[in-house]
């Protein structure tokens, strides 16, 4: 186990991006449209992999029944589901355009359902969207098929339900298991309603189950928190995800709700983080990076020890490398070298699916520093180790001259144990994986052109 300092924590614990694409989605324009995006599926289709790629898809589920406070997430809160038919009937229409640029029967490896909370759906609406993809794409044998729970519009039935459409593994929004935090960001759901979930989902035969947890929410204290950790150990879930509370209510109006005197100080964060990574490290979790940790045979956990990580929108992945399909409000997508956004709003997307459009209104074609760069930052993510000699091969570049002010920068997380540097790449320590994303930063070229940052979460 690898001890992790308070000093290092509060030293490297500072706002940046997660880097689940480079460059971020902060940074895509509105210069690039549809026009573009069905330009980016067309070369798809026409070239040398458009069929042997594989490929991944997201679906964004906008619905929730209630807010929760915390929530940064693009949703739509009703307790109208008859507002799902009709969602149902829009992304049908996206899936058609794409199918007319791509073609039938695209294989598909890894598909992702979030939001807002996919299961405001309900099972015969679910059962509804999983026939439209398979219509459209090809879902390979063995591939990995997820879906986000919200433990309060599950029961028994339902995961059974789940399984037989072909889902393997869930993830459960808890958060916090705490009474006082629940009430306060507005989330009710017991411990014992999660536990009961657990086992019945484990029963069912998902292939990983995965918990999300927040520190640093109204009310959290290190005490509280800790009774909470020790909850999750009880549940042994395959995975974790340990994220911490952006308090931003200048950008998100449901966080307007949450009393600022109720948040955690700084101090009672960084102890909630510190026990955080002692407790799963105690409960036999590997640390994979970048706030998640699984269990030593969770097919992340093998993927991190055989090189095999990747990493893409939904975070870490066991998957290959592969372009990505956004589908529904706000999706984000990324093609060959390009990324895209959908329409935020639920008007302007069934706006362009209306005048048959594809409903794509931002993103971004990558260049040539971008890709280089990419492949560096996401080298250090999955791998954590970059070999200069491998980027000077696929970039024509000579990277000592290329990347010298960034080497020039990582001396200083060198000296603090962080990363090892030599004449043939760069390696991140054992306890340099802990701050994995502030070794990425430094080749972030946008992010270093301009150092207003108060828009992401802090690094763990």
């Amino acid at each position: 186990m690898t001890n992790v300092s308070p000093e290092l924590l509060q030293r490297f614990d500072v706002p940046g991006p997660r880097y689940t694409s480079y460059p971020t989605a902060d940074r895509f324009v509105e210069a690039f449209t549809e026009t573009d995006y069905g330009q980016a599926l067309a070369q798809r289709r026409a070239g040398p992999t458009g069929l042997t790629m594989p490929l991944s898809l997201y679906v964004h589920i906008p619905f929730c029944e209630s807010l929760c406070y915390y929530c940064a997430c693009n949703k739509i809160i009703t307790k109208h589901h008859s507002r799902a038919v009709s969602y149902l009937r829009y992304l049908s229409r996206e899936i058609d355009l794409h199918t007319a640029q791509l073609g039938q029967g695209q294989t598909v490896t890894q598909l992702h359902l979030g939001g807002g909370s996919p299961t405001f759906l309900s099972d015969d609406e679910l059962r509804e969207l999983m026939a439209m993809l398979r219509r459209s794409f090809t879902m390979a044998p063995g591939g990995e098929y997820s879906i986000e729970i919200d433990p309060r519009t599950v029961d028994g039935s339902r995961l059974r339900a789940l399984a037989d459409m072909g889902f393997n593994r869930l993830s459960f929004g808890v958060q916090d298991f705490d009474p006082d935090v629940q009430k306060a960001v507005h989330r009710i759901q017991p411990f014992e309603q999660v536990s009961e979930l657990m086992v019945q989902a484990r029963e069912v035969g998902f292939d990983s189950i995965n918990v999300d947890l927040i520190y640093g929410l109204p009310r959290q204290t290190p005490e509280s928190f800790a009774r909470t950790l020790a909850q999750v150990a009880q549940l042994k879930p395959d995975r974790i995800a340990l994220y911490a509370y952006a308090h931003l209510p200048e950008r998100f109006k449901p966080q307007r709700r949450i009393v600022s005197a109720d948040l955690p100080g700084a101090a009672a964060k960084l102890a909630m983080l510190s026990q955080s990574l002692a407790a799963f490290m105690a409960s036999g979790y590997v640390y994979i990076g970048m706030d998640h940790f699984a269990l030593p045979n969770d097919a992340l956990a093998v993927a991190k020890r055989q090189g095999r990580l990747h990493r893409n929108f939904q975070g870490y992945s066991t998957q290959p490398d592969c372009d990505l399909i956004g589908l529904g409000v706000s999706a984000i997508g990324r093609i060959g070298a390009t990324y895209s956004q959908n329409a935020k709003t639920m008007e302007e997307y069934c706006d362009h699916l209306d005048q048959g459009r594809l409903p794509v209104v931002r993103g971004l074609a990558l260049s040539r520093d971008d890709l280089a760069r990419r492949a560096v930052i996401m080298a250090l993510m999955c791998q954590g180790q970059v070999i200069f000699e491998s980027i000077e091969l696929a970039w024509l570049l000579d990277f000592r001259s290329y990347f010298a002010a960034e080497l020039e920068q990582l001396r200083s997380l060198a000296d603090a144990g962080l990363v090892l540097l030599d004449e043939s790449g760069i390696q991140v320590t054992a306890q340099g994986w802990f701050f994995v994303r502030a070794v990425a930063m430094v080749f972030d070229r946008y992010l270093q052109a301009d150092r207003n940052r108060a828009r992401f979460s802090r690094i763990i």
